[in-house]
């Protein structure tokens, strides 16, 4: 099975041409990278993305909010194209958020808002490995600050640089070479130990320039 890549990011507001391209960049690399895209299938960043791997030619998921694909285009008004494949959980844009960072092996952010803001809290508080496009607007540009302040150990890894295919080629090697739990929602302190052959990952903040 290929290896699944949330990409998360701003639907709406006020969205520069330089995000859309940089968010294009993102699904380019991961289609070139022979992976499936996941997005909330939602306008904005993250439809740029999905378009940028068609482009390349590769496979995307859409998590829809929405009970039906007329409910996704007429209330929600959200496209169904290009996606390889829909799910369609009924759960509203809240519930959603969690299913799009179930769906990914690891979740990369660019952008953002409040929805954005909760998808990163999802997948930070369940350990998952974590790629922040920076500079590429919205509130994405806070989370490695917000993770500073929560000062809580997750295992979560945290992967941080401005180039669209580094992010996603450094978190592809992060994802095959580090051990990284998985829907893990609490606390990992000195008294509670992963199995032997999933030992406790650190966190870790890196850049790239």
């Amino acid at each position: 099975m290929k290896i699944q890549i949330g990409l998360m990011g701003s639907a709406g507001g006020s969205i520069s041409e330089e995000e859309l391209a940089l968010a294009r960049r993102v699904g380019r690399r991961i289609a070139e990278r022979d992976c499936t895209i996941v997005t909330g299938a939602c306008p904005g960043l993250p439809h740029a993305a999905v378009l940028g791997a068609h482009e390349a030619g590769g496979i995307s998921m859409g998590v829809s909010p929405a009970l039906s694909p007329e409910e996704h285009v007429n209330v929600y008004g959200s496209p169904l194209q290009p996606y390889t494949t829909m799910v369609f959980t009924g759960s509203g844009l809240m519930g959603r958020e969690t299913h799009n960072i179930h769906s990914s092996d690891f979740v990369l952010f660019l952008g953002g808002r409040s929805g954005t803001l909760g998808e990163f809290c999802i997948a930070y508080d369940e350990g998952k490995l974590i790629g922040i496009l920076r500079n590429s607007g919205g509130i994405s540009n806070e989370f490695e600050r917000i993770a500073d302040l929560v000062k809580k150990t997750t295992g979560s890894i945290i992967v941080a640089t401005e180039s669209p295919e580094d992010l996603v080629d450094w978190c592809l090697d992060k994802y095959k070479t580090e051990p990284i739990p998985s829907s893990k929602a609490f606390d990992r302190d000195a008294q509670q130990s992963l199995p032997p052959s999933r030992p406790r990952p650190r966190i870790v903040q890196e850049t790239r320039g």
